[in-house]
């Protein structure tokens, strides 16, 4: 997928202008991109468009939000309010779902607890490895 398609998937599901979806996607993986650790920030970067690189492997990484914090951080570093920040990230997030390969969602996935389940959902028919 690449990052044109990105946006327009981001913003059909979220209901928002380009801009406002550029936004929540930086605000969505940087805060993810804190969350993961070791070489999964930059696994996960590898297979999202060139544009989001930097949002995924960002210095100080692997820190331990729980899904509300991930939300309030989302909300924080986009400049909206928490509701909009959850309806923002699982946009981004279920874009994210889509656009990479299964076993990639799945490592991801198995650095977060289990209360993430409800932000990440993983589709296996939605994918062709």
């Amino acid at each position: 997928m690449n990052f044109d398609e990105f946006v327009k998937k981001v913003r059909g599901r979220a209901e928002l202008s380009g801009m406002e979806a550029v936004n929540a996607i930086r605000a969505t993986l940087m805060t993810l991109g804190e969350r993961l650790y070791g070489g999964e920030p930059g696994h996960l970067a590898a297979q999202l468009p060139h544009e989001f690189t930097n949002y995924l492997t960002i210095p100080e990484a692997d820190r331990d939000y729980s899904l509300e914090e991930f939300y309030q951080r989302v909300a924080e570093l986009d400049g909206v309010d928490y509701d909009l920040a959850v309806r923002n990230a699982k946009a981004v997030i279920q874009t994210v779902v889509e656009a990479v390969s299964v076993g990639e969602i799945e490592d991801v996935a198995s650095q977060l607890p289990d209360e993430y389940n409800q932000l990440i959902t993983i589709n296996r028919e939605a994918h062709q490895e």
